[in-house]
């Protein structure tokens, strides 16, 4: 049997400004952009070369969704994006104005640095190394 996380729903504030942060301060792929109703999109990215796992982009409807925007995992470390190559990808981000939060650090597991998205969420930036467990082949 094989199964696989195929999408992450991450809740946003508006699906362009969302968009626009992803493909061009992240270089993430606009997969699907499909309007659903007049208030409800199908919105899809991913990092370049990604072909396990996207990000949805889901607009708040509700209170509750609202104020969940940016710390959806209650102010921990959110999503992890690997890299092959951390320094070219940090450059890039620092240059791209990215807002680093920790800086980056050589850990048994790789190379690593702590940014937030444009609502706060915190991700890893992380060059994996041989001894970490969560790269499948």
């Amino acid at each position: 049997m094989k199964q696989r996380i195929a999408h992450i729903a991450l809740v946003v504030k508006e699906y362009d400004e969302a968009i626009e942060f992803y493909t061009k301060k992240l270089d993430f792929e606009l997969i699907e952009d499909t309007k659903l109703t007049e208030e409800k999109r199908w919105v899809m990215v991913a990092p370049n070369g990604a072909k396990e796992c996207c990000l949805l982009l889901s607009k708040a409807t509700n209170g509750q969704q609202t104020a969940s925007i940016g710390n959806q995992s209650g102010g921990r470390v959110f999503l992890f994006l690997f890299t092959d190559d951390f320094w070219r990808d940090y450059n890039k981000m620092v240059d791209k104005e990215i807002k680093f939060i920790r800086p980056p650090e050589q850990m048994d597991y790789g190379m690593v640095a702590v940014f937030v998205d444009l609502y706060g969420n915190m991700w890893d930036l992380l060059e994996p190394n041989e001894k970490n467990k969560g790269v499948l082949d």
